[in-house]
């Protein structure tokens, strides 16, 4: 990998608020860089504050969605919360319908099957509403590019609500619409994922109703882990919700997230890494190969006891995910070609539900723009594209849509359909364009470092104030930090059931620290070498209540 190196700060800046913290240089030089300048600053952001949400109408179309709900259940009017079948659609609808149900009984819910709906406002779903006579639909992670299905429940007298964070296309639905990324929408903060459009509704509804808003962060666990998992930028009112949220999910967590973290054996959540590794394929895995009401259930699930019984479901269906994934990632593999631009594969055998987590694994071997197709029940071929570095796939598709039945997504991923006869035409056109616009910086993986520093360096004190600055994600993500010259040390090993992963121990003027390598152990090698320079971010390793700290190897040279 290429190691590059994050801009130096202002040195006198970083040795005013280290006096001002009492931190050492090394810490509020992290922070500078990421725009944390003066203690005020650091206040609020070691300590975000509920209070410093912003005022929800704010957004544009916020005060008639209010209105409109809130006359809805004073009138009794029968309610359809509509959600999307990933995590952050999941979350939405749990955290919107578990918090509405008690005001109301003329409440329902629905989230469309992925093989037989498809993303979004499936005519299924109108269908739906309609013969139930569904006076309202609130739909949440979805409902922006729904112009015509959400006409035809507009004919119908139903009124609709979009609570989205999708890109706005030039033609609006016919609905009152909750997206900050709608034109003309002063609200402050626009990187708001689903569940966070459906918490600032709920917000609004409390403010007009005089609810007590601590009853809204009760739910703030879910928003948490919609935020986390659909990875959007972890700053502003994201890195406030994460962070209460966080702190609700290990002090007291809903039923069905207390249920997943038993059969994980985890008694806390440390970081946005155990929600996107531990607990959001769990509640992706029932989207991906079953049926995502399934995951909903367990959300809005009370009961303790019933909650153990869905997730240890749950875990029986992400257990066959990751065995699907592990085969189809196999057979890939095998399929990939050398001296390309880019990469598509086709199996008809494949599973739709893994082949978007399959295209990002196969990134990670050949390091290319990557398509994994397979064949649908209607028979035409869909596939889930991937980018790598800043090449925009939307683009290539839109160049090569000639072939193509439908194709959407943006720069980084997008989902495609096209006829088995013109695959050959397709997979020509895609490696061409690559070619002319994929750039050496986009296939040359790179680490981004925040400072250099010696092995001594790493200790608890450091560690502690790093966790600080958590939650860390998009936008803001954890630090990482290189040592050179470290020996390796004795306990240098290849560890993991299959032998995936490489412990590491390494040696520094006397200083002694340990590490792990997931998924890489051809590091191994390097290791053997003199003088071994190291990329990592930093943990807290928890074992048996001693805590150490514990490098999370990104690299070796």
């Amino acid at each position: 990998m290429k190691w590059e190196y994050k801009t130096v700060p202002d040195w006198t800046i970083v040795q005013k608020l280290s006096k001002e913290l009492n931190i050492n240089e090394d810490l509020s030089s992290i922070l500078v860089q990421r725009g944390i300048t003066t203690f005020q600053d650091a206040k609020d952001f070691f300590r975000p504050q509920l209070a410093h949400l912003h005022d929800p109408f704010l957004m544009k179309g916020m005060s008639e969605a209010v209105d409109l709900l809130s006359n809805a259940i004073a009138k009794g009017s029968k309610v359809l919360i509509y959600g999307d079948y990933d995590v952050d659609g999941c979350t939405s609808v749990a955290l919107v319908y578990g918090f509405l149900r008690e005001f109301t009984e003329q409440i329902s819910h629905y989230i469309p099957n992925r093989f037989r709906e498809g993303y979004g406002v499936s005519e299924q779903g109108v269908t739906h509403a309609i013969d139930n006579e569904i006076d309202l639909v609130i739909t949440l992670d979805c409902g922006i590019t729904a112009s015509d299905q959400i006409q035809k429940l507009r004919e119908r007298d139903i009124d609709v609500i979009v609570c989205d964070h999708h890109l706005p296309e030039h033609i609006l639905p016919n609905a009152i619409i909750l997206n900050p990324k709608q034109a003309l929408c002063d609200y402050p903060f626009k990187e708001l994922c689903g569940v966070g459009v459906g918490f600032k509704l709920l917000q609004g509804f409390c403010l007009q109703q005089s609810i007590d808003l601590n009853k809204l962060f009760e739910h703030l666990d879910l928003v948490a882990m919609g935020t986390c998992a659909d990875l959007v930028s972890m700053v502003g009112e994201n890195r406030i919700l994460t962070y209460h949220g966080l702190r609700l999910m290990n002090d007291n967590p809903c039923a069905g997230i207390k249920a997943l973290l038993g059969i994980l054996g985890k008694d806390e959540v440390r970081s946005v890494s155990d929600i996107v590794f531990f607990l959001s394929p769990r509640i992706n895995a029932c989207g991906r190969i079953a049926e995502a009401t399934q995951a909903l259930e367990l959300l809005i699930e009370k009961d303790y006891t019933k909650a153990q019984g869905l997730a240890e479901g749950i875990e029986k269906i992400n257990l066959k995910r990751k065995e699907l994934d592990a085969q189809t990632f196999q057979e890939a593999e095998a399929m990939i070609e050398q001296g390309k631009s880019s990469t598509v594969l086709y199996d008809p055998s494949w599973h739709k539900g893994v082949i978007g987590i399959v295209a990002s694994r196969c990134i990670e071997v050949a390091h290319r723009p990557t398509i994994i197709l397979t064949k649908s029940d209607s028979g035409l071929l869909t596939g889930s594209v991937r980018s790598v570095g800043s090449f925009d796939v939307h683009s290539a598709l839109t160049a090569c849509s000639d072939f193509l039945v439908q194709f959407g997504g943006h720069k980084a991923a997008a989902g495609l359909t096209l006829t088995e006869d013109n695959l050959p035409k397709f997979k020509e056109a895609f490696e061409t364009y690559v070619q002319n616009h994929l750039f050496e910086e986009d296939v040359e993986p790179t680490i981004l470092m925040d400072l250099d520093i010696p092995l001594a360096r790493v200790n608890m004190k450091f560690l502690n104030i790093l966790e600080q600055m958590g939650p860390f994600g998009p936008d803001h993500m954890a630090p990482i930090f290189s040592t050179k010259a470290v020996q390796n040390g004795t306990g240098t090993k290849i560890v993991g059931k299959e032998g995936n992963h490489l412990k590491v121990q390494v040696v520094q003027s006397g200083e002694q620290r340990e590490g792990i390598a997931f998924g890489r152990p051809d590091l191994l090698e390097v290791m053997e070498k003199e003088n071994i320079d190291l990329a990592y971010s930093l943990e807290i390793n928890n074992f048996r209540g001693v805590k150490t700290p514990q490098l999370t190897i990104r690299d070796i040279k």
